[in-house]
């Protein structure tokens, strides 16, 4: 199975005993010293806490006066040094690095393949041991011009993505179509950036080796980054040996990406087609427009949260029920209350209401609120004048709680034996799930939830019954 080097970015300052670094996994074979950022860090030092090669990188929006001295300096103690093509490629610095040592880069934004292949035999003209490209796309359009790079190149030194409106998912499929290396930070990781950690990288993907791909998922939505699709149905993918991809995708204009990344096709050009993707907030309503085929659930609450493509067309379904007709709670001749009133919110309430519940419908915007109740002949109440108290069943469909320590509602109006569903997951239980548990009543929470429709999602979009590894739950 082929393999790709894993590069640890280095962006904060390092703690004084090095533990980030010599926490870093085996895997990791480089660290990528950010100097524009961290200034010059004793070589010795970092190689006494990692183990693996090391990269001096030094952008130039750093003004210093001394670039080509610290460059030079680099030269002598690092693995390899950054060399960026539009200041650093003459004959001084060029004689100090060697071309072993030398790692070639260009950073900046083209609208055409014909462009990026010109800038990249300006790389090549300089002998390095590896070339780096990477582009800043302001269209989806522009994200695929990487991947179309490496194909043409059909090399092994190049590393070649984009910093583009999707998030990272190219440095993902650059793998598949060529670039030998990958980055990401060394711990951490930014959710308004989407930049993985590579620790990330490793559980979601499998990385260092890289499983050749037939076909590509993917989950859509804003936010998307805290998702946890990609580690399932990877490692899935993994275990059954099934020649998929799974992507987070941040999707902003829902009718650009289905233009420019769908209907263009042009995954398809890689042998990587687009056969289904996981919807998430705030697309749900517009998947249902856009498929060919709709189910009678989605075609109900006017949302869907999948998509997948059959034959050339696309079919739209809703998993958000799964937790209700799953879970192992008697909901008939209940009292549900269903707090948002979103895609999912209005998923769970008809479902509720198909299994015999009474349900009550509060949402935060009055708009959103009548319109969940007009469409599925409910009542409503406004969030502000919501009380739980005699309630059985209390859902909270909205994103609040995930990783701070708000509520949706006021949770000492909860009754003592009621049961709550949280569609929210995080880095910890969310504030209503935690409560909850602690008055030792039954919590479903938003992992147990997003289990449950995963391998709903993944029998929809495989034709195959999903074999999650346990080490990945």
């Amino acid at each position: 199975m082929p393999r790709t080097s894993l590069i640890a970015t280095l962006l904060s300052p390092p703690a004084t005993d090095g533990a980030e670094l010599a926490a870093l996994p085996d895997a990791v074979e480089w660290l990528e010293v950010r100097a524009d950022v961290l200034g010059d860090i004793d070589p010795d030092w970092l190689r006494s806490h990692f183990k693996g090669r090391l990269l001096y990188a030094l952008r130039t929006h750093d003004a210093s006066v001394n670039r080509p001295e610290r460059l030079k300096t680099a030269a002598r103690f690092y693995d390899r040094v950054e060399l960026e093509a539009e200041t650093d490629l003459h004959e001084e610095l060029l004689d100090a690095v060697p071309a072993e040592k030398r790692l070639v880069s260009w950073y900046g934004s083209v609208n055409s393949l014909s462009q990026l292949t010109d800038r990249f035999a300006q790389l090549a003209s300089v002998p390095a041991g590896i070339y780096k490209i990477v582009t800043g796309a302001t269209t989806i359009a522009e994200e695929f011009l990487p991947l179309s790079l490496l194909k043409s190149l059909n090399r092994d030194d190049t590393i070649a993505f984009s910093n583009g409106p999707l998030g990272f998912w190219n440095r993902i499929v650059a793998l598949q179509v060529g670039s030998p290396a990958i980055f990401g930070l060394v711990a951490g990781g930014s959710v308004t950036s989407m930049e993985p950690a590579v620790g990330k990288l490793i559980a979601d993907y499998g990385l260092p080796e890289v499983s050749p791909a037939k076909e590509l998922f993917a989950i859509i939505g804003n936010p998307i980054f805290h998702s946890l699709s990609p580690r399932l149905h990877n490692a899935s993918y993994r275990a059954m040996d099934h020649p998929g991809l799974f992507v987070p995708l941040r999707v902003e204009s829902f009718a650009e990406f289905w233009r420019e990344f769908v209907v263009s096709r042009k995954l398809d050009e890689f042998g990587l087609p687009i056969n289904g993707m996981t919807v998430a907030s705030p697309h749900k309503e517009e998947a249902v427009l856009t498929a060919r085929q709709v189910s009678e659930m989605a075609r109900q609450t006017e949302a869907a949260n999948i998509l997948v493509r059959n034959n050339g067309w696309w079919i739209a379904d809703t998993t958000d029920p799964d937790v209700v007709y799953t879970a192992s709670v008697n909901v008939k001749e209940k009292r549900a209350a269903v707090i948002g009133c979103g895609g999912a919110g209005r998923a769970i309430a008809a479902a509720l209401v198909e299994s015999g519940a009474g349900v009550t419908l509060i949402n935060r915007g009055a708009e959103r609120g009548e319109h969940a109740a007009a469409l599925l002949g409910l009542r409503y109440i406004p969030l502000r004048e919501f009380n739980a108290e005699g309630y059985d069943i209390v859902v909270n469909a909205t994103p609040v709680g995930r990783d701070t320590d708000e509520a949706p509602f006021e949770l000492e109006t909860m009754s003592d034996d009621a049961v709550v569903i949280d569609l929210v997951y995080g880095a910890r239980p969310t504030p209503l799930v935690g409560t909850t548990r602690a008055r030792r009543q039954l919590a479903i929470d938003g992992r147990d939830v997003l289990v449950t429709q995963v391998r709903h999602q993944f029998r929809l979009m495989t034709g195959k019954d999903m074999s999650i590894p346990e080490d990945v739950l």
